[in-house]
């Protein structure tokens, strides 16, 4: 009876876990959250608000240099792609990773500081509310260790 018992519980378990799966796969896979991109004010904002983050990068002293050989109006087109693909929108961001894209520059954590910081200020312009902001970063943070070359 006891090997039944333990038989038996591990086969409920083996279900659920099973079902518990297929379940989060299917919510995963068919719930897409487009609150950011909306609050970010759809193609339209997102767009703007890069134009604006892209105008203040090339004014800052401090990140001037990492755009100098940029083309800009072709970056500002690649930084809108992939805004709008974290935020949940319907864009395809087709343009190269982060890793290799920085790879060249020695670009250290307080320079990727700077820049969030820079963000920060085109989002404020923009109107973006402090928790819409703080949802941005939160996707946007873990590309730092993509885009820090220097230890």
């Amino acid at each position: 009876m006891k090997s039944f018992s333990i038989t038996f519980a591990t086969c409920i378990f083996a279900l659920l876990c099973t079902s518990m799966t297929h379940a989060q796969t299917a919510a995963s896979t068919t719930v897409k959250d487009s609150s950011l991109y909306v609050a970010l004010g759809a193609q339209a904002g997102i767009t703007q608000l890069s134009d604006d983050f892209v105008t203040r990068l090339v004014a800052d002293k401090r990140l001037r240099p990492f755009f100098e050989k940029t083309n800009l109006p072709h970056f500002k087109l690649q930084l809108a792609d992939q805004f709008c693909v974290v935020s949940g929108g319907p864009c395809v961001y087709k343009g190269a990773d982060m890793k290799s894209s920085h790879a060249n520059f020695d670009i250290a954590k307080a320079d990727f500081n700077a820049l969030v910081e820079v963000l920060q200020q085109s989002m404020d312009a923009k109107g973006i509310s402090f928790r819409e902001q703080n949802r941005l970063l939160a996707l946007l943070a873990p590309m730092h260790r993509e885009v820090i070359t220097v230890k």
